[in-house]
C-alpha cells in the first residue's frame, strides 16, 4: 500500500487528485491537503470584482465530491513539508506520512514586498475570490465617486493576462454605466513592452494590446517598478534599459488593482535543493524533484527560469493548458512508479490563453511556451469572450462531476484552430 498525498486543492491540485485515482493500485490511498473545503475558479475572479459573477457562482464545496471519489480530504492546510522524513506537518499540529507527494499549492502572494500594496494596503487584487469580493465593494465606491484608475502588475509578477483582462473588463463596465468619460485609466507593468506577458510576446500580442489601449484611451507605463503606494497615490519608477531611472511617476488614483509578485508557500520555501531562492519547487522534465525523487510539483509553484533578461524582473506565467499537461504527466509518472517502472511522461509546456475583455478579447497559442516556437499565434474577436464563458461553464461542471478529461486539448485547441482557419479564409 502506498500513501500518495497532494498538497493544494486549486486548479492543479483538484485535477491532480482526479487523474491520480485511475493510476492507483488496490490498497493505495490518496489524500488531498487543502486550506479549507472550497474550490474557487480563479479565472472568473475579474468578473466577480465588477459584479458580473457572485462568488457563489464560482465556488464548489469539495467535501462530498472527494468523499464520493474515495479521496481523503484534509482541510486544515499544510504547515511544513519534511522531505527527509517523508512527512507533512499540518497546520493543526498533526502530521501525515507519504510515499509520494505532489506539491500543487499555487503561490504565496508577495504583497509585503512593496509598501502599501494589496487588499490590506491601498490596492485591490483579483488573485483570490476573497480579494475579488473586496474589489467589487471598492469598485462600487469608484462608480459612486469616479476618478483615476491604475491597473497593472508589479515587478516580479509572472501572471500578466489577468491584469489586461481586468483593465478591459473594468473599462467595459464603466462604459456600460456611462462613467468612462470621468475615469482616466493608466496601465502600469513591469513588462518591457505591452503584450510581453512574461513570454516575450506571442504572435502580435504587442500590436493587438497596444491597439486596444489606444482605442480605449488607456495610457501605459512599461519597465515600471512600483516603489510604494499611499492612499490615493502610487509612486512608480520607469526604468531604462541600462537599469537607471528614466522617470519617476506620481500617479493619483481613486481605484487601483495591481497583481503582486509570487513566491513559494511557507510549507516548502527555504528547503534546500527542493526549492529555489524564491521558494518555487525545482523539477526535472518529469515534474520530479532531482534531490527528492518521490516529490513532484505542478502548477504555479514550479520553478521556471525567465525567458530573458529585462530591465525590471518579469516572471514566466503558468497557463491552464501548461498546468493540465503537468498534471497528466505527473499522474502517469506516479502510476509508473507504483508499478515498479521508471517515469517517462513529460508535459508539453505549451501556452493557450483566452483573455476576456468583456465584449471581445484576445487569444494566443504558443507551442512551446518558451521561444523559439513551432506555433506563435494570436487573434482578437468577440468569439474569445464567448469561448471564455464556455470555458468557465465546462470547467466548473468538470470539477463538480469529478472528471479529469483535459479541457484544453479537447476544446480550446479545436476552437483556436477554427479561428485560425477563419482568419485565412477571410484574409483578416
Amino acid at each position: 500500500m502506498a500513501e500518495v498525498v497532494v498538497i493544494g486543492a486549486g486548479l492543479s491540485g483538484t485535477l491532480m487528485a482526479y487523474e491520480l485515482l485511475p493510476q492507483l493500485r488496490k490498497g493505495d490511498r490518496l489524500t488531498v491537503v487543502s486550506q479549507g473545503p472550497v474550490y474557487h475558479f480563479v479565472p472568473s475572479n475579474p468578473w466577480v470584482a465588477i459584479g458580473w459573477r457572485k462568488r457563489g457562482d464560482i465556488e464548489i464545496d469539495l467535501v462530498d465530491i472527494m468523499k464520493r471519489k474515495g479521496v481523503r480530504l484534509l482541510t486544515q492546510g499544510a504547515q511544513r513539508v519534511h522531505p527527509t522524513e517523508n512527512r507533512i506537518e499540518l497546520a493543526d499540529g498533526a502530521s501525515i506520512d507519504y510515499d509520494y507527494l505532489v506539491v500543487a499549492t499555487g503561490p504565496e502572494l508577495a504583497f509585503d514586498e512593496i509598501p502599501g500594496l494589496g487588499p490590506d494596503g491601498h490596492t485591490q487584487s483579483i488573485c483570490h475570490v476573497d480579494h475579488a469580493a473586496h474589489a467589487k465593494d471598492a469598485f462600487e465606491q469608484l462608480a459612486a465617486n469616479p476618478g483615476p484608475v491604475v491597473i497593472g502588475a508589479v515587478q516580479g509578477a509572472s501572471c500578466f493576462g489577468p491584469a489586461y483582462e481586468f483593465l478591459f473588463i473594468l473599462e467595459t463596465e464603466l462604459r456600460r454605466r456611462k462613467l468612462r468619460d470621468r475615469v482616466p485609466m493608466t496601465f502600469v507593468t513591469s513588462e518591457p513592452y505591452i503584450g510581453h506577458l512574461g513570454l516575450d510576446g506571442v504572435g502580435d500580442t504587442k500590436g493587438l494590446l497596444e491597439s486596444e489601449m489606444r482605442e480605449k484611451h488607456v495610457k501605459w507605463i512599461t519597465n515600471a517598478r512600483v516603489k510604494g503606494v499611499e492612499q490615493g497615490k502610487m509612486t512608480v519608477e520607469e526604468i531604462a534599459d541600462d537599469g537607471s531611472i528614466r522617470k519617476t511617476h506620481e500617479l493619483p488614483f481613486a481605484y487601483s488593482m495591481m497583481l503582486p509578485a509570487f513566491r513559494g508557500v511557507g510549507a516548502v520555501r527555504g528547503i534546500e535543493k527542493l526549492t529555489n531562492p524564491r521558494g518555487f519547487v525545482i523539477v526535472d522534465k518529469h515534474q520530479r524533484n532531482p534531490e527528492y525523487p518521490n516529490i513532484f510539483a505542478i502548477g504555479v509553484c514550479v520553478a521556471i527560469a525567465p525567458v530573458g533578461a529585462t530591465p525590471v524582473p518579469v516572471g514566466v506565467p503558468k497557463t491552464g493548458f501548461m498546468i493540465e499537461s503537468m498534471v497528466t504527466a505527473t499522474a502517469m509518472n506516479i502510476g509508473s512508479l507504483l508499478k515498479g517502472q521508471a517515469p517517462v511522461a513529460q508535459p508539453t509546456w505549451n501556452a493557450i490563453c483566452l483573455a476576456d475583455f468583456g465584449d471581445t478579447g484576445v487569444a494566443f497559442l504558443a507551442q512551446p511556451q518558451i521561444p523559439p516556437r513551432n506555433v506563435n499565434w494570436s487573434s482578437k474577436g468577440e468569439w474569445v469572450h464567448l469561448a471564455k464563458v464556455a470555458f468557465e461553464k465546462y470547467f466548473l461542471r468538470k470539477i463538480r462531476r469529478g472528471e479529469s478529461e483535459p479541457f484544453y486539448e479537447r476544446f480550446l485547441l479545436d476552437k483556436l484552430n477554427i479561428a485560425k482557419i477563419k482568419e485565412v479564409k477571410t484574409g483578416t
